[in-house]
């Protein structure tokens, strides 16, 4: 096999492991989990498996960081990834599962649009008609909701998509100078600590006894593993193409949430989620973006 095919295979890997997360997410909510202890749980567990495998191995050089440098993973991980997953996980809450998924993977859409207005980097004809094909499949989702589907669950989904895509483009600049792996460790160990300071402060942090198997999974099949497998993949196949293979996770919690938990969506909502996901991947294509700064 060789390193390219490897590469696609733990790409595609992670984007299962990701793709997952959803439906053990509202496992764990069934346990009676709110969003702000599992998200806690989540990153806590994630960031001791990181942190454990840079000691094991004798990877001892983020001893070495400078201030700034953790102050950046501390905007990406305490700020934006803990508000992107608190939008994300919530918005689940508040609608099906494969309605929210597409609304919130049309965050190539925003990536592409804050380049453009932030970085001055051209909307090429391509590029717009992509984003113009992402539109129009959230339209198909959410214009005409079943009973199921409330306004917070679309606010809460596009909010996600929106606060990722500045994760990805600080991240892009950040994550780069730094080892992957040591980004990843430090982006969720200031993630939990965020959730950490919010719950107790607002006293939102309850932990039991059961849930604990959603959410071991949630921290190692859906964080530490693809996180892992994701770095080491993109590292073979470029982050382009690495984008784009990941397109498969939103595929992966569509098909999870229907086979699994036995959510519906109409055949018009079907066609608008793979109209969202047919633009996103055009614009990953048209853009080259989307890709390195992904995935914690």
């Amino acid at each position: 096999m060789t390193a390219v095919n490897k590469g696609i295979m733990l790409v595609a890997l992670s984007a299962a492991g990701f793709g997952l997360m959803p439906v053990m997410a509202l496992y764990a909510y069934a346990s009676g989990l709110n969003v702000s202890t599992l998200l806690f749980l989540r990153f806590s567990l994630a960031a001791v498996i990181l942190f454990g495998y840079l000691f094991v191995n004798g990877k001892s050089g983020f001893l070495n960081l400078t201030w700034r440098r953790m102050g950046l993973f501390f905007l990406l991980g305490g700020v934006f990834y803990a508000l992107q997953s608190f939008f994300y996980f919530s918005a689940i809450r508040y609608m099906p599962v494969p309605l929210a998924v597409p609304v919130f993977y049309m965050y190539p859409v925003f990536v592409a649009i804050i380049s453009h207005f932030i970085n001055g980097e051209r909307l090429a004809k391509g590029v717009v008609v992509a984003i113009a094909v992402c539109l129009l499949g959230v339209v198909l989702v959410v214009g005409r909701p079943g009973g199921d589907l409330k306004p917070a669950g679309v606010f809460y989904a596009a909010g996600a998509a929106a606060v990722y895509s500045f994760y990805i483009l600080i991240g892009n600049r950040v994550a780069l100078n730094a080892p992957p792996v040591t980004a990843a460790s430090f982006i969720t160990l200031f993630a939990s600590l965020s959730f950490l300071t919010t719950g107790f402060s607002t006293g939102t942090l309850h932990f039991r006894l059961a849930g604990w198997l959603p959410v071991l999974g949630i921290a190692v099949v859906s964080t530490a593993m693809p996180v892992f497998s994701f770095l080491a993949g993109m590292n073979a196949t470029g982050p382009t193409r690495a984008s784009v293979i990941s397109m498969l996770e939103p595929v992966v919690s569509i098909v999870g949430s229907l086979v699994v938990l036995q959510q519906n969506m109409t055949l018009v909502q079907a066609a608008g989620g793979l109209t969202v996901l047919t633009g996103a991947v055009s614009v990953v294509l048209a853009t080259g973006k989307a890709g390195s700064g992904k995935k914690t």
